[in-house]
């Protein structure tokens, strides 16, 4: 809906509140296209005022023949935006996300520090073969994968010139939805990442992979999963059907955070944004989900996340992002 014109009498705070959202990192795009369509429904059924009744809601969301995933998405946005409409001290009606999503949701395998211990001894202390750097590589992709959250494709295409060693910081280039981000190394792998540039890629350009194969080229999923599979198996840490998996490292990165800024105190509704901007989030979703995932693995945080954004923790169903 190109040059849309905003109709209804909610439509200011619907602005506002897309707004805030693209204000934070989110592109927010089809979002923004369901909120026009809430504004054109609302307005030519004929509700007005600020204070939101269920069927106005429910009969925007449940339309007969759509399917059960846009069920789904719309019960989202209207939650979130009768939760942004509350704070602002208006009367909105707020959806339970009750409709179930369309597959089995993965539930993600979070790492004890014991098992994190193991998995990166097996990897220092794997046989050097001589037809291969892996050793070399794979000591600095998995760390970076543990301690950024990055996707693994994204860790793949960074390039020599992605990193800036003054600075610690790598830039991801046309990650998940096409977009850019920065994200700033912590020092203790911003100092492993420089010595493996200075011992590894010393004589190599800016346009070579930064954590390449053996032709110097790109690496494949494929035998990153072969590799990770080889250090699963030394670290005596179980592997089945259902994982572990390397994107797991993403939600355990996530899950982390989510627990050590809840045990600190910390104002989690201001820091959420800053997570799912570094992490590459589309919307907030995936952070939603983490939030509840966090919950579960640490029943003692739950009262603490309760306290704060336990609102914005999905009621039931989980969802689980794709690498």
């Amino acid at each position: 809906m190109r040059d849309y014109v905003w109709k209804s009498s909610l439509a200011k705070y619907i602005q506002d509140h897309i707004a805030i959202q693209k204000a934070s990192g989110l592109k927010f795009w089809q979002q923004e296209q369901d909120l026009q369509r809430f504004d054109h429904y609302y307005f030519y059924s004929g509700y007005q005022g600020t204070k939101i009744s269920m069927e106005a809601v429910e009969g925007f969301i449940y339309v007969k023949g759509e399917s059960l995933n846009s069920w789904r998405r719309k019960e989202v946005l209207l939650r979130n935006l009768g939760m942004y409409l509350k704070d602002l001290g208006l009367e909105p009606y707020i959806p339970i996300v009750k409709t179930p999503e369309g597959r089995t949701p993965y539930i993600p395998h979070i790492y004890t520090r014991e098992e994190l211990r193991r998995f990166f001894n097996a990897i220092d202390e794997y046989p050097a073969p001589w037809y291969s750097s892996r050793n070399l590589v794979d000591a600095v992709l998995f760390r970076f994968l543990y301690s950024t959250g990055a996707r693994i494709s994204e860790a793949l295409n960074l390039k020599i010139g992605d990193y800036d060693r003054n600075t610690g910081i790598a830039t991801i280039r046309h990650g998940k939805n096409n977009r850019d981000r920065r994200i700033p190394l912590h020092p203790s792998l911003a100092k492993r990442v420089n010595a493996f540039l200075d011992e590894f890629h010393r004589s190599n350009g800016l346009e070579t992979p930064l954590f390449p194969n053996a032709q110097m080229s790109r690496m494949g999923k494929s035998m990153v999963y072969n590799h990770f599979r080889d250090y699963l198996l030394l670290a005596n840490i179980p592997h089945t059907g259902r994982g572990p998996r390397i994107h797991d490292f993403r939600h355990g990165f996530a899950v982390e955070n989510l627990r050590r800024w809840s045990a600190e105190g910390k104002d989690l509704l201001n820091l959420i944004p800053y997570l799912s901007a570094y992490m590459g989030h589309s919307d907030y979703k995936v952070t939603q989900y983490y939030l509840r995932l966090t919950a579960e693995i640490y029943p003692e945080m739950v009262e603490m996340l309760a306290a704060e954004c336990m609102d914005i923790i999905p009621p039931g169903g989980e969802f689980c992002e794709n690498p």
